[in-house]
């Protein structure tokens, strides 16, 4: 059995390690989406992330068709009362930004693809400045309230407006984030542990980070100089990393930690980052079926102090 861990303050209970949906119907199709979500419940996960917006930004790709999948894989097993769906507003085309009437149709929107009645929790995707915080945790309470949302997180937002969103939420009595998904990894570790975390412990929010395997680099796939045909293999994704120095130098020590165990580069990488500060569950998505195990070895995996020290002096 995997021991649930709950996100922050609520009663919402989730595995320890979250699947990611953004390559349900882009780099895999339906049937592969489904065995995919099929491992990850069979080795005691249950706990799925996915988005309104996934994946409209790359050509051939509509926005919603990772919500509609998850929602017709849920149908067809009929799980529902077993499996924590997280999804986001904000960056749709069709409900771009947070203004609340647009909060409030984008979420009816989820809950058709999907088809559940509540949803368990609902992530600001993006911030949108021209909204101020008030407004925003307002439209999110009042969702909270209609019984439509569980609880609510936030992703991609300043340490400034995520301090003033908590402290208006603790003034007024209303909804509060109870987690953080923000960019965090082994070659990606300022721009949470600078100010983010700090605001996290002090709230008692769950981090739930994205980009848990840097787009696939931290599983080995993609080295200096080496050309792989993959469609993340692009600057500012997975190849983005490969030509730098602190890219290098972590890819080397995952190596040699992997080897000493006899596991998996992502189980290691993803097992570092669940043994972070604050971190509830890292995301981390799968294109087939076989991919599926080396995630969800990290549920099982509890990192030497000698192995931390390792990884974190190569990703300082």
């Amino acid at each position: 059995m995997v021991a649930l861990r709950t996100l922050g303050s609520s009663d919402v209970a989730v595995s320890p390690l979250c699947l990611g949906g953004n390559v349900f119907g882009w780099t895999a199709d339906e049937p592969a989406s489904f065995a995919v979500l099929d491992a990850y419940v069979e080795a005691g996960g249950n706990f799925l992330d996915t988005s309104d917006s996934y994946m409209y930004h790359f050509p051939g790709n509509e926005a919603g068709q990772s919500e509609k999948i998850i929602g017709k894989w849920l149908a067809a097993r009929g799980n529902r009362a077993d499996v924590v769906v997280a999804t986001k507003v904000g960056d749709s085309p069709e409900f771009k930004g947070l203004a609340p009437a647009n909060i409030k149709a984008a979420a009816e929107e989820s809950l058709r693809r999907l088809g559940i009645e509540r949803i368990d929790l609902y992530y600001t995707h993006f911030d949108d400045e021209s909204v101020p915080v008030g407004d925003i945790i307002g439209a999110l309470d009042e969702l909270v309230k209609e019984g439509k949302v569980r609880a609510i997180g936030a992703s991609n937002l300043s340490p400034e407006r995520l301090a003033a969103s908590l402290e208006f939420s603790d003034r007024e009595g209303l909804a509060k984030y109870v987690a953080l998904q923000p960019q965090y990894n082994l070659v990606a570790r300022d721009g949470y542990e600078s100010e983010r975390r700090g605001i996290v412990e002090r709230h008692g929010l769950a981090c739930v980070p994205y980009f848990g395997l840097a787009s696939g680099f931290l599983t080995g796939k993609y080295r200096p100089g080496q050309q792989v045909d993959n469609v993340r293999n692009l600057p500012g994704l997975a190849g983005g990393y490969a030509d730098t120095e602190r890219g290098v130098k972590v890819l080397a020590a995952l190596e040699e930690v992997a080897k000493a165990r006899g596991a998996e580069m992502a189980t290691v990488a993803l097992a570092w980052l669940a043994q972070q500060p604050t971190v509830v569950a890292p995301i981390a998505s799968a294109r087939t079926v076989e991919q599926v195990p080396a995630l969800v070895a990290m549920q099982e995996v509890r990192l030497s102090d000698d192995e931390l020290r390792i990884l974190d002096a190569a990703s300082a």
